[in-house]
C-alpha cells in the first residue's frame, strides 16, 4: 500500500515501515534527538532518504525548541511553557509514521541550502 504524495522531495522513493518507524523516533519529545543522531550513524538507516530527512529536520527542530525553552526559563510564569514546547514534535511524528515528508517551512530550506537533506 503506497500512497502518492504529489509534492515530496523524493516522490519516487519508496518508503518502507522500518524507515517510517526510524523516521518517527527521531520525533519523539526530548529523546528524539539521541534517536535521530544514532539513525544518522547506523548503517542501514543512514542511507534512507525519508530516514535522513526527518531525522536532520528533527535535530533542527529540538535545537531551536531548546533555545527557546532556555529563554523561557528567565521569568517563572513562562518557563510554566517550557515543557509544553517538547509536545510540538508530536504532530510531525505522526506525519511521518504515516509516510510522509512532512516539511517545516524555513527550516526544511534552510536544512536543504546546507546539504543535510
Amino acid at each position: 500500500m503506497t500512497e502518492e504524495i504529489t509534492n515530496a522531495p523524493y516522490a519516487d522513493i519508496e518508503v518502507s515501515d522500518d524507515d517510517k518507524l526510524w523516521a518517527m523516533l527521531s520525533w519523539i519529545p526530548w529523546l528524539g534527538v539521541v534517536l535521530a543522531i544514532i539513525a544518522l550513524l547506523i548503517e542501514p538507516q543512514k542511507d534512507q532518504p525519508f530516514v535522513r530527512f526527518h531525522a536532520v529536520q528533527s535535530i533542527g527542530a529540538n535545537i531551536i525548541i531548546g533555545i527557546l525553552s532556555s529563554l523561557l526559563v528567565i521569568t517563572v510564569v513562562l518557563s510554566c511553557i517550557t515543557p509544553i514546547l517538547g509536545l510540538v514534535t508530536i504532530y510531525p511524528a505522526i506525519k511521518a509514521y504515516q509516510g510522509e515528508w512532512f516539511e517545516i517551512p524555513w527550516l526544511t530550506e534552510f536544512c536543504k541550502n546546507q546539504g543535510w537533506i
